[in-house]
């Protein structure tokens, strides 16, 4: 009994010390300027004036659909390329499998800066500098997906393939009609991974999007924040991370259990 409690107690201090910065990020928000500096959870002299100066000062309705359209038709992509290419990689034979997969593994290793110049050379050869190709097509194929693809494929059984090869269909038939809806926690948890990735994404924005229509929201917050616009109201800054935050929030409560699941299941072998 006892050590059950102290579990417990331990799993909700650790679940308060996750949730508090946040808590107090949306309390803060709600709040005074002059409160700012209590560390409660409840909102000091309740106000909505940091929300609506945040959208009075910047365009944040057009940087959410930006945002929305990026995240999405990125995400869409990244579920077919890796589909495809894990499918490749754990159930057909072909010189090179091995090589090719081990490379996937090592770009991962890799962090994003250092591809940063070589891709911000390419979309200016290309002229898509100040276009939504820039902030998609290089994020299409993501090698996560690629690696959780393949370890999802290896999981079913081989009949499953050679009874859907006997009835006639492709290869694509294959993995989109049979496989894909038997590894449904993976396609979500690729889902959500990505999503969360490409919403929050900054950095790569602000060094091909310098028109303000084409902005995606953390650019824009994260312009707003410190390019002077919010004239030094933290409260006001506050309120615009809530904003980017929320999506996030909102998408991983819906879909909390399956995430939990796939990843909790998600096991790597060869």
């Amino acid at each position: 009994m006892l050590q059950t409690i102290l579990k417990y107690s331990l799993l909700v201090l650790a679940a308060l010390s996750f949730i508090y910065p946040f808590i107090w990020m949306l309390s803060a928000s709600l709040s005074s300027e002059s409160s700012l500096g209590e560390l409660t959870l409840l909102p000091v002299d309740f106000t909505w004036n940091n929300y609506v100066t945040v959208f009075t000062k910047i365009p944040l309705d057009r940087a959410f659909l930006n945002s929305a359209l990026v995240a999405v038709l990125t995400t869409g992509l990244v579920l077919l390329s890796g589909a495809m290419v894990g499918y490749a990689l754990a159930r057909l034979d072909f010189v090179g499998k091995n090589i090719i997969f081990y490379l996937i593994i090592f770009t991962m290793t890799l962090p994003f800066q250092i591809t940063l110049i070589p891709n911000y050379i390419t979309m200016v050869k290309l002229g898509w500098v100040d276009t939504y190709l820039a902030l998609i097509v290089p994020f299409a194929l993501n090698s996560l997906s690629v690696l959780l693809f393949r370890q999802a494929f290896q999981s079913l059984p081989q009949a499953l393939i050679d009874a859907a090869r006997i009835d006639g269909a492709g290869e694509l038939r294959i993995i989109f009609q049979v496989l894909i809806p038997n590894i449904f926690p993976t396609v979500l948890t690729i889902t959500i991974l990505t999503f969360m990735g490409l919403w929050n994404e900054a950095l790569w924005p602000l060094i091909v999007i310098r028109d303000e229509s084409t902005m995606t929201m953390p650019q824009l917050v994260t312009l707003f924040s410190v390019g002077g616009r919010a004239e030094g109201q933290l409260g006001v800054k506050i309120a615009a991370a809530v904003m980017l935050a929320i999506p996030i929030v909102v998408l991983y409560l819906f879909f909390q259990k399956h995430f939990i699941r796939s990843m909790a299941s998600s096991g790597l072998k060869d």
